[in-house]
C-alpha cells in the first residue's frame, strides 16, 4: 500500500454505551462508518478515530471534567495529542455524542436523527484534524465543509436558513 492510500484510510472503534443508539438506528455502526468515511475522504484525514455514543449523565460528566462546564452536550472532540507511531495508523482522537440531547436537537431543528448524528460526527471529525467554528473567519471554511461532506451523503446543509 501507498504512503497516500493509507494517509487515507480511516479505522474506526465505534462503542455504543446505551441501547437507544441500536434501537433507533439498527446498525448504528453503519451510520457512524458512512458519515466518518465520507468526511476522510473529503478531507484526505485518514488515522484512527474511536466514538463513543452515549447518554446524557456521561456526557456531562465528560463536559464538565475535560471542559469544566456542568451540563450535556450534543457532541465533544479529544483530539489525540500523543506522538504518532511509525508504521501506525496516525491517531486522531475521540468523538463522544449524547443521545437524549442529539435527539432533542433533532427534533427542535426538524431534522432527521439520523441526518443530525451525520452532521454531529463530521463536525466532531473536523474538530479532531484542527479545524474550529469559534471565530467567524473559521466558520467560514468549517461550515461549507460540513454541509459539502453531508450533501454527499444526500443531506440537506443544517446551515442554510429558510
Amino acid at each position: 500500500m501507498s504512503a497516500a492510500a493509507k494517509s487515507l484510510e480511516l479505522q474506526t472503534d465505534i462503542r455504543s454505551e446505551d441501547d437507544r443508539w441500536q434501537a433507533a438506528f439498527g446498525n448504528v455502526e453503519a451510520l457512524c462508518a458512512r458519515a466518518l468515511e465520507a468526511a476522510a475522504a473529503e478531507t484526505g484525514g485518514g488515522g484512527e478515530v474511536s466514538v463513543l455514543l452515549t447518554n446524557d449523565a456521561e456526557m456531562r460528566e465528560l463536559n464538565a471534567r475535560w471542559r469544566n462546564i456542568d451540563k450535556a452536550t450534543d457532541v465533544l472532540s479529544f483530539p489525540a495529542d500523543g506522538p504518532e507511531i511509525p508504521n501506525a495508523p496516525k491517531l486522531l482522537g475521540d468523538i463522544a455524542i449524547g443521545y437524549e440531547t442529539a435527539l432533542h436537537d433533532s427534533e427542535t431543528m426538524k431534522r432527521p436523527f439520523e441526518s443530525h448524528v451525520s452532521h454531529l460526527l463530521i463536525h466532531g471529525f473536523l474538530h479532531l484534524l484542527g479545524y474550529d467554528h469559534i471565530n467567524p473567519e473559521d466558520a467560514v471554511v468549517m461550515e461549507p465543509l460540513e454541509a459539502k461532506i453531508l450533501a454527499g451523503l444526500g443531506w440537506p446543509d443544517p446551515y442554510a436558513t429558510g
